[in-house]
């Protein structure tokens, strides 16, 4: 089992680069698929990527371009990096985290839930 708590997210301005970070504890977490998803005000939460142990990972096509997800398992930690922020990326982002398998994963499909992040654009 592991707990994951977010950071890095906060106030910024529309064009701004963010780094969200997902700490993990426990000492499998390299063996785990990671992933970040996103709810807006009066939306329902979106998968936006995913990142397997070995570092194969999955972008949703709309965000492809600015997203891009990394790991570093030496630090159980997963990051996701937005470029070129909008208003439209204002949301909670939560890190999720799988110890079964990369196509579930990849699928959206995960067992453990951090708290969540709040990230808002301002224009």
């Amino acid at each position: 089992q592991v707990q994951l708590l977010e950071s890095g997210g906060g106030l910024v301005q529309a064009g701004d680069s963010l780094r969200l970070s997902c700490q993990a504890s426990g000492r499998t977490f390299s063996s785990y698929s990671a992933g970040w998803f996103r709810q807006a005000p009066g939306k329902e939460r979106e998968f936006v990527a995913a990142i397997s142990w070995s570092g194969s990972t999955y972008l949703l096509d709309s965000v492809k371009g600015r997203f891009t997800i990394s790991r570093d398992n030496a630090k159980n930690t997963v990051y996701l990096r937005i470029n070129s922020l909008n208003t439209e990326d204002t949301a909670v982002y939560y890190c999720a985290a799988d110890s079964t398998s990369w196509p579930r994963a990849r699928r959206g499909l995960f067992d453990y839930w951090g708290q969540g992040t709040q990230v808002t654009v301002s224009s």
